[in-house]
């Protein structure tokens, strides 16, 4: 693209909606025109984006009538199954934050430090994976490429903030002492909730096999075994995750770190002696993936323990979401 993009945000009055106008400001992403769009209930307000204001329009089928280049959608699945096809129809490039497109055969899921290449083959559509996922395989990437992952196994730690302003309604009422259970079936407040999204016939959560799907899809690679189980935790910012990782190849732990020190999008934080390791309140507000307590796992031949934390607002949905806009304008 030799000009500056027209950019649209759809769903911007939502908490990602927001994290994405801060994302663009701070990475100075470069734009002719910006529209702002939202449901019919958030039109006519109006939002401030590098000192300017906008007025939030309603999204309708005629939205994407104007010069759009590129539309960045957090405003569900059901609204996104609409509307995206209607923008991509009209020459759009959508780069969609809903688990609507993410299993599509047709719709490449990207993570820009993992696969980058995959935005090639896009006919308009681009997804951003589950939160969850895109801070676990940033952290896999270079180590699927260097021993070869036979098996994983996700058990997350996530935060109210990936439920949006409900669940962290529920967390700042329950730490009151009064439990809305708004946005979840129990008090979040004192509890780990292992129940994210809901529960599927074989047993697993909807979160769970998204973990799973994502994780193959995004790695091209249906031959990972990979099982997960995620849990809602009282914690406003950012997932945590425990990965445990077999290899097909032996390693060195010395290796690992080095290869994690020079992967794009990592920091590393693994210092057990001094209490070192990652911590969600210090990765909330920032766009890296904070990987530590690095060590083998001896139950297994050639077997990983991992400790995997990022803001799932910003890398786990907004960041990314920038991100990809900004490899389409390369």
């Amino acid at each position: 693209m030799n000009r500056k993009p027209n950019l649209a945000i759809v769903g911007a009055t939502g908490v990602v909606g927001r994290t994405f106008l801060k994302v663009l400001e701070e990475r100075n992403f470069p734009f002719e025109n910006l529209y702002i769009m939202a449901s019919a209930k958030s039109a006519g307000t109006t939002v401030t984006f590098k000192g300017k204001d906008y007025v939030v329009e309603e999204l309708t089928e005629n939205s994407f009538d104007k010069p759009i280049d590129i539309a960045l959608f957090s405003a569900g699945g059901t609204i996104s199954e609409k509307f995206a096809p209607i923008a991509a129809s009209k020459g759009v490039i959508v780069v969609d934050n809903s688990s609507a497109w993410r299993m599509n055969k047709d719709v490449p899921l990207v993570v820009p430090e993992v696969n980058p290449e995959h935005i090639k083959w896009s006919k308009g559509i681009i997804a951003n994976p589950n939160c969850s996922t895109i801070q676990a395989v940033v952290a896999l990437k270079p180590l699927h490429d260097k021993y070869g992952i036979k098996r994983v196994v996700y058990s997350t730690y996530q935060a109210v903030s990936g439920t949006g302003v409900k669940g962290i309604k529920d967390l700042e009422e329950g730490l009151k002492g009064n439990d809305i259970n708004q946005a979840y079936p129990h008090a979040i407040a004192g509890n780990c909730l292992p129940h994210i999204d809901v529960f599927l016939e074989n047993g697993y959560t909807k979160e769970e096999m998204k973990m799973i799907n994502e994780t193959k899809k995004i790695f091209g690679d249906d031959n990972i075994k990979i099982t997960a189980t995620t849990v809602r935790v009282p914690v406003f910012d950012s997932h945590s995750e425990s990965i445990n990782i077999e290899f097909e190849k032996p390693f060195e732990i010395e290796d690992i770190k080095k290869l994690f020190a020079e992967a794009p999008g990592i920091m590393v934080q693994d210092d057990p002696e001094n209490n070192i390791y990652p911590l969600a309140r210090e990765a909330a507000g920032k766009d890296e993936v904070f990987v530590g307590r690095i060590r083998r796992d001896f139950s297994v031949e050639n077997g990983l323990n991992l400790w995997v934390v990022a803001d799932n607002i910003r890398k786990g949905a907004a960041t990314n979401t920038v991100q990809i806009a900004e490899l389409l304008i390369k």
